[in-house]
């Protein structure tokens, strides 16, 4: 059970609770539903109703999958839940479950291109999408516990099998990109963190190469399950699964041709309420909405992050490119809208916390490497030295043209926001130019003595040097 909070397109969690019930253990043997995993998920149920019951949210939506869809007995089971609960189920067909999951992966990642993966307990989507669309989908039998053998585990026997069910996937399914929904991936993701001692702890967005992919999946199929129990990022009911979830992902690399995989956190859930949402919130950027809503908490005046925008629009124009022009663009105007994010924190400490309430923050829409290049930006805007509070995070995701480009726009940033104070009325009496190796800083007539204070000229002799240009002013 997931409780969403909204403000607009920007979503934040703020209950996620989660019992592996494993109503599908049994399927592939019985063609019913675990007995075990009935009680469970029941139990489970009931405690989540009394919470909905309790919090009253504005729309609840009750989703089943796979197990329950293809169970003799699933209408049973959700007669009962109904019975006991309250909570009607929606029994999701397949097409639509590979549709909600790949729309999730858009709604978090609205560029991503390539191939939507799900695995869930009994089954498998994959969903092309690409253009910001949602596009064919199938439904495969790759859950773990679909590849459940009565023999016990063989890894190359479950190759073979993973294989074969693998045929019927169409070659227009073949992607450079795999995004990779479902717990015992993001588990794969968590694993492969801690062994490369990769600095940043977030799965929504991390990338890796479909070489590493391969490695770590095949590492994890040569686990025992009490081996894996000890692995950080696993635990105990995953363990049991993570090595059929491992040779799945090593068959998707070789039948898709994959290059490399990405792990979103986002799927079928956010995709029920992506599609709940309207057509104005639905269709802005989450990165954009979820820095403007963070940046709108601390009192900042709506127009401030369109005026600095603007006003360090010269200085964005002759720095090297980090990501590309859009994506340059839309860093710039996610780190205005950020601009103000200290206002109410400590002085001593704001350096720090800004960076890393910027780095961590769960907005998505953002590779790791943005995130690094935000806190970067925000580091600069409130007066922290190049190194950066985690230099390791940032030299590690950054190279050094993408961490002079986030420090210069940090330092114009603040420039503009002490010059004017923080408003656009007076921050439109002042310009900056790049011209000819010159940092140029002029008032209008009238108002020099008020905003080329000797604050100013500090600030500008800071993005001077940084720029490593002459100033007038």
């Amino acid at each position: 059970m997931v409780l969403y909070r909204l403000e607009g397109r920007a979503v934040w969690t703020v209950f996620n609770e989660k019992v592996l019930a494993g109503l599908g253990r049994d399927l592939r043997q019985t063609g019913r539903l675990s007995p075990e995993g009935l009680e469970a998920a029941l139990t489970a149920l009931k405690r989540f109703a009394a919470v909905l019951e309790g919090v009253r949210p504005e729309r609840t939506f009750v989703a089943a999958t796979a197990a329950v869809r293809e169970a003799e007995d699933g209408q049973a089971f959700c007669d009962l839940v109904a019975a006991e609960t309250g909570l009607i189920v929606r029994v999701l067909s397949g097409e639509d479950e590979a549709r909600y999951s790949a729309q999730g992966v858009l709604a978090g990642s609205p560029d991503a291109e390539g191939v939507s993966a799900d695995m869930g307990g009994t089954s498998m989507e994959l969903t092309r999408i690409g253009d910001r669309r949602v596009e064919a989908g199938l439904t495969l039998a790759l859950g773990p516990f679909a590849l459940m053998d009565p023999k016990g585990f063989d890894a190359d026997r479950l190759r073979q099998t993973v294989a074969e069910r693998l045929k019927r996937v169409p070659d227009t399914y073949c992607a450079a990109s795999l995004h990779a929904v479902g717990g015992a991936w993001r588990s794969l993701a968590q694993l492969h963190m801690s062994l490369s001692d990769y600095p940043l702890k977030i799965v929504h967005q991390y990338a890796m190469s479909a070489a590493d992919a391969r490695d770590v999946a095949r590492f994890v199929a040569r686990q025992s399950k009490i081996s894996l129990e000890k692995m950080p990022g696993v635990s105990r009911k995953r363990a049991e699964t993570l090595p059929s979830a491992a040779i799945v992902l090593d068959g998707l690399i070789d039948r898709l041709g994959l290059k490399q995989v990405v792990f979103s956190a986002w799927g079928v859930r956010e995709g029920l309420l992506f599609e709940a949402l309207d057509e104005k919130a639905s269709a802005e950027d989450p990165l954009l909405a979820g820095s403007a809503a963070l940046g709108a908490r601390q009192g900042i005046s709506p127009t401030l992050p369109g005026a600095l925008l603007a006003w360090i629009q010269p200085i964005s124009a002759a720095l090297p490119l980090a990501f590309g022009p859009a994506r340059d663009g839309l860093l710039a105007a996610a780190a205005c809208h950020l601009s103000d994010l200290g206002a109410r924190l400590h002085p001593d400490h704001r350096v720090e916390l800004v960076f890393d309430q910027v780095l961590r923050a769960p907005v998505p829409g953002q590779t790791h490497a943005e995130r690094a290049f935000l806190a970067t930006v925000l580091n600069a805007r409130y007066g922290g030295g190049p190194a950066t509070p985690q230099p390791e995070v940032v030299n590690r995701l950054l190279d050094e043209d993408q961490r002079m480009r986030a420090r210069a726009l940090g330092l114009a940033i603040r420039l503009g926001c002490d010059l004017s104070g923080r408003s656009a009325q007076l921050l439109a009496n002042a310009s900056v130019q790049v011209k000819s190796g010159t940092l140029v800083l002029t008032a209008t007539t009238g108002y020099g003595d008020l905003l080329l204070g000797e604050q100013t000229r500090r600030r500008a002799k800071a993005l001077a040097d940084a720029l490593g240009l002459k100033l007038e002013i």
